[in-house]
């Protein structure tokens, strides 16, 4: 009985996820889906399968590359765009720096996941997009929590949180202005564990670090800092040898694993089942700097 209920409670997160996009190409002139090859982007790519196959998607895909990503992310992506015969476009941050409009202290190191907002910002100026299909879910933290389904960004990409759109009855104004833009997240009532039942009930593949593997890690401040060109030990720290997985793939810099012998999906929705910290909370640097980080870096034009 418990997995004919579970698996309702998954027809009804996956319905509501295909009217969204739907609704998306609908009344969007111009729309884009963000697809950085992680696990809640392969989620809306077999969304996008279900609402739009057989023919071809109604708009892109995007990825906003900050140059800093873990390779197998990047190989996965690039293989799974292939497998669908889909556009990828593809905003550099480093274009974005060597045009002079992302400026860090140290461009070979410092942290690009924040400089993302310019680019992608410079992304749907470039190619006039007026809604971008994102992954974000409610339950990550605690901005997006608070943002609707139908995100609203001014002519300058700024997300007001105070100034939503009401979204009753699931009816949903995607109005905008030429210049304005939505962010728009199909999945943003989908919990980390459902999306893992979802891939488990889809038999989606990932990329290889989602599951258990050893990795020489930094642990710094609570958390596991991978070890690599880009992040490597302080003084005084030590480097270890554990079995992680990563719950979530970004920005190198700034994604750290976890401690995990999860290494295959049932084992980490048992895993994902119990746990009492978020993904973004028990992996993103970025996030630890205040508790509104993420809501500052939205205000700013971050996915």
């Amino acid at each position: 009985m418990s997995n004919i209920l579970n698996q309702r409670h998954l027809d009804s997160l996956e319905s509501e996820a295909i009217h969204i996009m739907r609704e998306v190409a609908a009344e969007s002139a111009n729309p884009a889906l963000l697809f950085s090859g992680g696990k809640d982007s392969v989620v809306l790519l077999r969304l996008a399968e279900k609402a739009f196959r057989p023919g071809k998607f109604p708009f892109p895909l995007v990825h906003i590359d900050t140059g800093h990503n873990f390779p197998e992310v990047i190989a996965f992506r690039d293989k799974k765009v292939a497998e669908l015969g889909e556009r990828l476009i593809i905003g550099s941050v480093e274009d974005s720096i060597q045009r002079g409009t992302v400026r860090l202290r140290n461009p070979a190191t410092d942290s690009r996941n924040a400089a993302q907002a310019v680019t992608l910002l410079e992304t749907i100026a470039e190619y006039k997009f007026d809604a971008c299909i994102g992954g974000a879910r409610r339950d990550e933290e605690k901005a997006r929590a608070k943002e609707r389904i139908f995100s609203f960004r001014d002519e300058f990409g700024a997300w007001d949180p105070k100034a939503q759109r009401p979204e009753l009855w699931d009816l949903y104004n995607t109005r905008v202005h030429p210049g304005e833009n939505m962010r728009v997240f199909p999945i943003s009532n989908w919990t980390e564990l459902d999306v893992w039942q979802y891939i488990a009930r889809e038999q989606l593949e990932l990329p290889p670090i989602y599951f258990a593997h050893e990795r020489q890690v930094i642990p710094r401040n609570g958390l596991l800092v991978p070890l690599t060109d880009l992040t490597p030990p302080r003084e005084g720290e030590t480097v270890e040898t554990q079995v992680v997985r990563f719950r979530t793939v970004g920005d190198i810099s700034c994604t750290c694993p976890v401690s995990s012998d999860a290494a295959t999906v049932d084992a980490i929705i048992a895993e994902t089942a119990i746990t009492q910290i978020t993904e973004r909370g028990a992996t993103r640097m970025d996030d630890q700097t205040s508790e509104a980080s993420m809501e500052k870096r939205k205000k700013a034009g971050y996915f």
